[in-house]
Formats: C-alpha cells, sequence, structure tokens
C-alpha cells in the first residue's frame, strides 16, 4: 500500500441508514488484514487520544513512566511500549501518523542492533558464545553475552522483500490485486461478484432498490485509527465510521 489515501466505495440503504457492504481493492484489504498483526501496545498507543481503551492505556502510561531504576538491567522497556509487528509497517502507512514516529521510523528501515563490543565469552554458560550471534529490534538493548549496549546497527535481510525484488510481479501485502473485493459492515472480507452481490441483497431484504445509494469515500489517518478503534467496539464498522451511527450493533458481552 504505497498511497497515503485508499479509496472505497460504499452501497448504502438509506432507509436504514446502513452500510450494507463497501467494494474495495488490494489496498484496503491489505490493511484490514494488516490490524491482525499489531501487538497490543500499538493499539493502545495509537488509540490514547481517540478516546478510552479500558485500563489498557493506563497500564501502558505506568510502564512509560516507571523509572529505569526498577526495570531489570536485562530488560529494556522499549520493548514493550514500542513492540513492532512481524510485517513491514511502510507497506501500511495508513496507521503511521506523525504521532507514531517510531514506529514509522523502525518498520520503514527494519534495522536490528548487535554488540558494540564484539565480545567473545567461553565461561559464560560452559559453551563458546560471540556477541555477534545476538541481535535486538531495539537499540541500545543489554548484550547478552558481555551485558555491553547493543547499539551497532545492521540491516535486516526480510525475505518477504527480496522476493519482490526478484519477481517484477509482486505488488507485496496479503492478497492479490487485480481483484475487486467486498468488505462487509463488520469488516468480513469475501472476493466481489455478481452473483454474491444479488445474493446479499436478497439476505438484507431490500425491498425498494431506489433507496440504495453509491458513496465514495477515501481514508487516510484519521479514518484508519477510527476504523480501528470501531473495530474493537462494534460490530457496524463501516456504518460508524462513515455514517456516524455508533455502537448500534455491538458484539455480545462476556459474562
Amino acid at each position: 500500500m504505497a498511497a497515503s489515501q485508499v479509496k472505497l466505495k460504499l452501497l448504502i440503504d438509506t432507509q436504514s441508514k446502513k452500510v450494507l457492504f463497501a467494494e474495495a481493492g488490494k489496498d484496503f484489504v491489505d490493511f484490514l488484514f494488516y490490524l491482525l498483526s499489531l501487538p497490543v501496545s500499538t493499539v493502545v498507543r495509537l488509540l490514547k487520544n481517540e478516546g478510552e481503551v479500558g485500563c489498557l492505556s493506563d497500564l501502558y502510561n505506568s510502564l512509560e513512566n516507571l523509572n529505569d531504576t526498577y526495570i531489570q538491567p536485562i530488560q529494556n522497556k522499549t520493548n514493550l511500549l514500542y513492540h513492532k509487528s512481524s510485517l513491514p509497517g511502510s507497506e501500511f502507512p495508513l496507521l503511521l501518523s506523525g504521532a507514531d514516529q517510531y514506529s514509522a521510523r523502525t518498520s520503514t528501515t527494519r534495522n536490528v542492533y548487535i554488540c558494540s563490543t564484539n565480545g567473545y565469552d567461553s565461561d559464560y554458560d560452559g559453551e563458546e558464545d560471540y556477541c555477534s550471534r545476538h541481535a535486538s529490534e531495539t537499540p541500545n538493548d543489554i548484550c547478552p553475552n558481555c551485558r555491553g549496549t547493543m547499539s551497532v546497527v545492521v540491516s535486516l535481510v526480510n525475505s518477504s522483500s527480496a522476493a519482490a525484488n526478484n519477481t517484477s510481479t509482486s505488488s507485496g501485502g496479503f492478497v492479490k490485486g487485480m481483484v475487486t473485493y467486498m468488505v462487509m459492515d463488520n469488516l468480513e472480507v469475501k472476493p466481489m461478484s455478481t452473483i454474491s452481490s444479488l445474493t446479499l441483497l436478497n439476505s438484507f431484504n431490500v425491498q425498494n432498490i431506489g433507496s440504495l445509494e453509491e458513496k465514495f469515500v477515501a481514508l487516510d489517518v484519521d479514518e484508519g485509527l477510527k476504523l480501528l478503534k470501531a473495530s474493537l467496539e462494534c460490530k457496524n464498522v463501516l456504518t460508524t465510521v462513515f455514517l456516524g451511527n455508533i455502537g448500534v450493533e455491538k458484539g455480545p458481552e462476556r459474562q
């Protein structure tokens, strides 16, 4: 997903004021599936300024404000606060706002860090051990071999990126392009077809075809964050984000 905006075509029932489904391309579907890879700490950080995210924001803030004096010397709280998705976020930029500069920077470069001393130890665990055998995704972590600082930057070779460079037809992401996808109000994704559209309209029991309306919308960072937040709160995500009918169909409450 290279563009900063993603376009959708919504089919809206103006009588019930609901989005029945959206016609979407590869870029939006890739973005939706990317949400599944986000660590909890990343979700909390992204949504802290978008309203309540339960008490997880308080837990996040408490770790952020905790003095390093109380952290184990071999631990780094940055690993939890800025834990990264295993997928390169630069392909899915909708959530990479200016407020999330750390994620934007690290997900683009995909660097790792090795020990600055490059030491050797044969007594630490009874076996030969080299600092160069250890790497961290977070700068200034503590080397488990010599307890030095892991501050030397090296580039991480990503197998999917290498494959993309060697294959001219590869466009990255999860799903194939040149296909139109149907995204339901609850974000269920399926390939688009005329038959599936007609079947879906019958399932919605649409009596008046004249009440249906098409609407083209574009998503940017703000809508991306709203979509992420709504997906955690209700079942009618597209309606909530684009029509403002918040929380009409919430998921079942747990006992």
